[in-house]
């Protein structure tokens, strides 16, 4: 195996770069408000003047330091872990379908409020690797190191917890993307069974495999006998 090309796989390329993106756009922020007033999700914005693009571009965006180190951390950490396990191409679906499945869900829920607040932050595409990990574990059968279903089902509950008795926290946003990446995953864990399913037998009627030809295959010199004259 070409070490170089296995040195890649084994390289959270994915998460370093979605890492960065968001740690030079906090950046950005710090010197002007531009990039939340173009960036932010709200009802307005989204449904009413057709904005599509804030679903996505919140994802990158963050209140404060303690919100974004929180992010950034499980990301890290927790998308290395998923990164090597599913691939790059997979985990960046993965990430960016939570991540617009919880502020999709968010947006819904706040439309039927007629609640015009805005939401951002990374949080529901984070969500998304706990959903993600948790799937692999019921439906895969992948055994990670210090992970275990009990364990994530603890680590899920306690941050959802933590958001529900907080103030100025998209739960909804969450939840949504939890839901995402099980989703998401389980169709991931679904694609590989059925790759890896045999063929199906054939049987006796497929009269291309030596074992379907029988007796009649008069190609074969012993059925020829006597009869083949070319013969000295």
């Amino acid at each position: 195996m070409d070490t170089t090309k296995s040195t890649q796989m084994e390289r959270p390329i994915v998460s370093i770069i979605l890492v960065g993106i968001n740690i030079v756009v906090f950046l950005v922020c710090q010197f002007t408000d531009l990039p939340y007033l173009l960036g932010r999700e709200n009802v307005l914005d989204v449904v009413y003047r057709k904005e599509y693009w804030r679903i996505l571009s919140a994802m990158f965006l963050h209140v404060d330091q303690y919100h974004i180190f929180n992010n950034m951390l499980i990301l890290y950490f927790l998308g290395e872990m998923l990164e090597r396990e599913i691939g790059h191409i997979r985990y960046a679906i993965l990430y960016f379908l939570s991540g617009i499945g919880g502020g999709t869900l968010s947006l819904w829920l706040r439309y039927l409020a007629q609640d015009g607040t805005s939401s951002i932050g990374a949080s529901a595409a984070v969500f998304g690797l706990d959903g993600a990990l948790l799937a692999m574990m019921l439906f895969a059968g992948r055994r990670l190191p210090n992970a275990t279903p009990v364990r994530v089902l603890l680590m899920v509950g306690l941050s959802l917890y933590s958001g529900f008795v907080s103030s100025n926290v998209d739960n909804a946003g969450h939840v949504g993307g939890l839901l995402a990446g099980f989703v998401v995953t389980c169709i991931f864990c679904l694609l590989d069974r059925l790759k890896k399913r045999p063929p199906q037998d054939q049987g006796p009627q497929d009269w291309g495999s030596p074992q379907g030809r029988g007796p009649q295959d008069w190609d074969s010199p012993q059925d020829q006998g006597s009869q083949n004259w070319g013969s000295s």
